[in-house]
């Protein structure tokens, strides 16, 4: 296989390393295939990716990203420019340097870049971006330069609402779940009030505790959130806070409690993940640098990733869960599909 180079760039230096690649499934049951071996031909296509403050070792939605710049390295032959922002004010520093680098492609990855992606996309109008998590819509100036690469994750998350409730009726005891949010924006309400939905619908008595920890990033501040949720009754706790969600799950591991991943298929964690709602980043990341490629990027409107397209899904389910409950979530997946049930967005 021909061997490759990727690049992670903390703020604007540039740290240069040479890796053989190792493809990092996400492991729903919509494989993405990232276990290819077979090498495209070199490519003379730039894409950069920036991260969000969460950087691409949270597990999540950052290294779900990446997965997909380095599928695109090893199938469309791409040369994958990933840049790390350890802050905010990274944001625009970032893009501005792919962009001024002559990338072809600059993804912004999370809604909190949407300020810094407007104004470098306002700045650079024959270069193309993308925004994970954004719609072209959100952005001040819906720069015409600009794909929104947006999620409907209310689909995944009210399906796993379903089973979390539907698995604490089984067990008996309070009937109590629990959420842990990184901040209360809507890329992360949405997943909460789905799940929540999902888990009235299965069970009109059950409780679900919410709570956002202000923090993407330290595990500590998801992990208090959980355990005093736990304390409250909680069986099952989502997490929906990227790396800091980490916490969260290492307390359902702890208190002998089931947790829920995020954005990746997050069951590598161990036996207590009852599922994962994960959003296809990947997907999403890889889609666009192809779009490039074959010169049908469009800006100025949004690509849009659900249940029927693969880009949202549930993730490994524990073995555990019986198989009528499985079924039942089935068929509320293909009622989803063909509009029967609209879950909720906030």
């Amino acid at each position: 296989m021909r061997a490759r180079r990727w690049r992670v760039l903390a703020g604007v230096v540039a740290v240069v390393a040479a890796v053989g690649f190792t493809a990092a499934a996400c492991g729903d049951d919509d494989d993405s295939g990232a276990g290819d071996t077979t090498a495209a031909a070199q490519s003379d296509i730039e894409i950069g990716l920036v991260s969000d403050v969460g950087k691409f070792n949270d597990r999540s939605f950052n290294q779900s990203g990446l997965e997909g710049l380095e599928k695109a390295e090893a199938e469309l032959g791409v040369e994958g420019r990933p840049i790390e922002s350890a802050s905010a004010s990274d944001y625009i520093p970032n893009l501005t340097t792919l962009a001024r680098g002559g990338a072809d492609l600059v993804i912004g990855q999370g809604f909190l870049m949407s300020d810094a992606m407007n104004t470098v996309a306002g700045q650079f109008p024959d270069s193309n971006f993308a925004t994970v998590d954004l719609s072209n819509a959100a952005l001040k100036d819906k720069p015409p330069n600009v794909r929104g690469l947006t999620f409907a994750t209310n689909e995944n998350s009210y399906l796993i609402g379903y089973m979390a409730a539907k698995m604490v009726e089984k067990q008996g005891g309070k009937q109590v779940i629990s959420a842990v949010g990184g901040q209360e924006l809507p890329t992360v309400t949405i997943f909460i009030a789905a799940y929540e939905a999902g888990a009235k619908a299965a069970n009109p008595n059950i409780q679900v505790l919410k709570a956002y920890s202000q923090n993407f990033v330290q595990q500590a501040p998801c992990k208090e959130i959980a355990l005093d949720q736990i304390a409250k009754g909680s069986q099952v706790v989502f997490q929906v806070a990227g790396g800091c969600g980490l916490g969260a799950l290492d307390a359902a591991d702890d208190e002998g409690v089931w947790g829920i991943g995020v954005d990746r298929d997050q069951s590598d964690l161990g036996p207590h993940i009852l599922t994962s709602a994960v959003k296809r980043v990947d997907t999403s990341v890889f889609d666009t640098a192809k779009a490039v490629q074959d010169g049908t990027f469009k800006g100025g409107e949004d690509a849009v990733f659900d249940l029927e397209n693969g880009g949202v899904a549930i993730g490994k389910i524990s073995p555990e869960v019986p198989q009528d409950i499985i079924d039942q979530v089935d068929d509320l997946k293909q009622q989803i599909i063909d509009g029967e049930i609209t879950p909720p967005t906030q």
